[in-house]
């Protein structure tokens, strides 16, 4: 069946089991029909059941992993001792914050026809005005969907992996123009208005989606279709219902969101070209092109889409093009885009305007481009992926997010990844200080501040996404160090955290250059710090369930790699077959 029909059936067939039972009373409102689900003049989701999107409890079920062990004090698992402490003798102990915590998250819940569907971007209370803070974000449900897959709550991420499904193949226009069909909404809004010919003041509830036409700036969310299937995997390894990922409609916007990245065009690196704005940095900081953030969540979301795909005669082309894409993005990240001091020697002694099959200084780069930051900053030991790479232009600045994961994917090799978290280490001062983690390191300042980000009043030096510290990276570095056998680095930065972050009540971000002040513009009781920190303490208790999000290096790819690498390698020479890179 060609993925266009099947993605038109979609809405019609993601609605209630026949099987299911009916929902409680208790869940509709006094004198409305069963509610129906719908979007503001758009297509309408069939009727909901609170039962229809329930997760498989088969504890044998295919692939399951038997080292995912119930969580104490969860669905008949050993309680948890209680704390005997007196208060007197407690100064906000770590149990107390991490209560606090999941008191918070759980209050962030979201629920579509009784069912929960994923987590609000905020929730404080003294919040008169939270602009989009009250919606669903794809990108910031995933640290909130882990932590309750860690839980053994599975339902709410089953729930919000359908829903968003659903969302994906609705039409969607900005100024007359309709981007790809596989491209997942930034955000999502569960509205009640009145039911159409309703009487009685009957209302129903519907999903409103923002694919971008409603974001600042209006740029397409390239991450959410990554990070979706990202956390699809991790669904699956957690709830051990691997047959979920066979259904018909989760195949279909699987192969939707590859063959959107996939699609051939204009470039010439494997790399993806994405506009300012499209990630975690939603605003103009100089990131358009080929960010590592983005490159780093594109291969991770290839290898499990590669691992969720089912083999049939209709993936065999889109299966060939993946792992071609793999093969050539690993060597194209771990070649060019990787800095240490010996690596910037060479840089600093690049010689320019080669024109040659052969040449060294491949992407022209001018060796006046080091910042002079850097020729002090960079270590003896360690290294880090740079943040961008396009003709005659390299970002030297280090970006947390995309480092991290390049450890959690195995796009880095084990030596880098072991580098990235030497430079950790190093830089402590300037990565982590007061509050984990820079989001990116140095800020933009002065001149070139106001030239890159268009002299943007919330990302001044040292703030916001201008080398602000965010709470929410603590998950994702906790990861990559349980991946590396480091954890005491995560277990540092979660110390410091725990230390302010609940008295601070759950800043969003922090400013200034050690992460000493809240952020000037942070929400409180930001749903992905609490997220981000509760992952991170839970998978320090349980580093064996880390395995739900890394990706273990492939041996393929190595192999691949290595020829590719050789005197021989068919990179160096012309030819149809050449990879490009």
């Amino acid at each position: 069946m060609a993925i266009a029909a099947v993605a038109a059936l979609l809405p019609l067939h993601l609605g209630c089991s026949d099987a299911a039972p009916q929902r409680p009373a208790s869940s509709l409102r006094v004198g409305a029909r069963p509610r129906k689900g719908g979007i503001r003049g758009r297509r309408r989701n069939p009727p909901c059941a609170a039962n229809s999107l329930q997760s498989s409890t088969n504890p044998t079920a295919h692939g399951h992993d038997p080292s995912l062990k119930v969580p104490p004090g969860v669905d008949g698992g050993a309680a948890a001792k209680p704390d005997h402490a007196p208060p007197s003798q407690r100064r906000r102990a770590p149990r107390d914050v991490e209560e606090e915590a999941w008191e918070l998250l759980r209050e962030s819940v979201v629920t579509y026809c009784g069912s929960p569907v994923g987590t609000i971007a905020a929730c404080d209370p003294n919040d008169a005005s939270p602009l989009n803070y009250d919606q669903v974000f794809i990108r910031d449900f995933v640290p909130s969907g882990i932590a309750f897959l860690l839980k053994g709550e599975h339902e709410i991420v089953r729930n919000f992996i359908l829903h968003t499904l659903q969302l994906q193949s609705w039409e969607k226009t900005i100024d007359c123009h309709s981007p790809g069909q596989g491209l997942m909404p930034a955000s999502f809004k569960v509205r009640v208005i009145p039911l159409d010919g309703g009487e009685d003041g009957a209302t129903e509830e519907v999903l409103d989606p923002d694919f971008g036409e409603a974001a600042i700036g209006r740029v397409a969310p390239v991450d959410s279709g990554l990070w979706w299937i990202i956390l699809l995997r991790a669904y699956g390894k957690c709830s051990g219902d691997l047959s979920f990922h066979e259904r018909v409609d989760v195949q279909t916007g699987i192969k939707l969101i590859l063959k959107l990245c996939l699609a051939d065009g204009f470039d010439m690196f494997p790399t993806l070209l994405v506009t300012d704005g499209s990630c975690m940095m939603d605003r103009r900081m100089g990131i358009h092109g080929h960010p590592l953030e983005i490159q780093a969540l594109f291969y991770s979301a290839l290898l499990c889409a590669r691992e969720m795909l089912t083999p049939e005669d209709g993936s065999a082309d889109l299966i060939r093009a993946l792992k071609s894409r793999l093969m050539a993005l690993s060597f194209h990240i771990r070649e060019y885009y990787w800095l240490e001091k010996r690596k910037l020697n060479e840089i600093y002694r690049y010689k320019t305007e080669e024109y040659s099959y052969d040449a060294v200084n491949k992407f022209n780069i001018y060796p006046d481009q080091i910042p002079s930051w850097l020729v002090e900053w960079i270590p003896p030991k360690g290294g880090y992926f740079i943040g961008n790479l396009q003709p005659a232009h390299m970002d030297f600045r280090f970006f947390s997010l995309g480092n991290l994961w390049s450890i959690v994917s195995s796009l880095a090799t084990t030596d880098q990844s072991h580098a990235i978290l030497d430079l950790v280490e190093a830089k402590w001062s300037d990565l982590v200080a007061e509050m984990p983690m820079k989001i990116c390191y140095p800020a933009l300042e002065d001149q070139e501040w106001k030239f890159i980000t268009g002299s943007d009043p919330k990302n001044t030096p040292w703030s916001y996404h201008n080398g602000g510290s965010w709470p929410t990276l603590l998950w994702q570095l906790t990861v990559a160090c349980i991946k590396m056998n480091r954890p005491e680095i995560a277990a540092r930065a979660v110390e410091v955290a725990e230390s302010r972050i609940s008295t601070d009540k759950w800043p969003e971000y922090y400013d200034t250059k050690r992460g000493r002040f809240i952020g000037k513009q942070a929400r409180l009781f930001q749903t992905w710090s609490i997220a981000g920190f509760l992952v991170a303490k839970l998978l320090l208790e349980n580093p064996e369930k880390s395995r739900i999000l890394w990706n273990n290096e492939d041996e393929e790819i190595l192999n691949a790699l290595s020829l590719m690498s050789g005197p021989s390698s068919p990179k160096r020479k012309r030819g149809r077959k050449t990879y490009i890179v």
